[in-house]
C-alpha cells in the first residue's frame, strides 16, 4: 500500500486496488471516526456524489475503507474553495476543515471532490437556540 498521510490523528493509505484506508488515532479518534462514518453515510443517503462512499468501516480497529476521489489538488482561488465546500451545506453538511488538503480531482470524472470529514457537521443536528433553553418566566 501506498502512504499518503501519517499524522498525529490519522494514517492513511492507498491500497493496491485504489481504495483509501484511514486509521484514527490520537486524541477523540474514536469520536472522529465515528462522525466521519456518519457523515459520509448521510452524504450518500443525499445523493451527494463528490465524497467517498464507506466500503468498510471497522469501529473497534478504528479503521475506514472508503473509495478513492482522485489526486490531491495542489492549487485553487479562494473563490473555487468556498464553492466546492460550499456544494456541500446545499446536502446539509459544514465540512469545518474547509482547507485545499482536504480537496481532491478525479480525472476519470473531471470534476473536484471532498475528503475528510471527522469534524463536519451535519446542520439539522446543530444544538437548539439558546431560547429553547432557558427556562420558562416565573408566573
Amino acid at each position: 500500500m501506498q502512504e499518503v498521510k501519517d499524522t498525529v490523528r490519522a494514517m492513511v493509505r492507498i491500497g493496491y486496488d485504489g481504495r483509501v484506508h484511514k486509521t484514527f488515532r490520537g486524541h477523540n479518534a474514536k469520536e472522529r471516526f465515528e462522525n466521519e462514518v456518519r457523515v459520509l453515510k448521510y452524504l450518500e443517503e443525499k445523493g451527494c456524489d463528490f465524497v467517498p462512499k464507506v466500503l468498510e468501516a471497522d469501529a473497534e480497529a478504528l479503521k475506514l475503507v472508503t473509495t478513492n476521489c482522485g489526486a490531491r489538488v495542489e492549487h485553487m482561488s479562494e473563490e473555487k474553495m468556498k464553492q466546492v465546500f460550499g456544494k456541500l451545506e446545499h446536502y446539509g453538511v459544514r465540512h469545518e476543515d474547509a482547507f485545499l488538503r482536504n480537496i481532491t480531482y478525479n480525472a476519470r470524472e473531471g470534476r473536484f471532490c471532498v475528503i475528510d470529514f471527522e469534524f463536519a457537521t451535519l446542520l439539522d443536528e446543530q444544538p437548539p437556540s439558546q431560547e429553547a433553553t432557558l427556562p420558562a418566566p416565573a408566573a
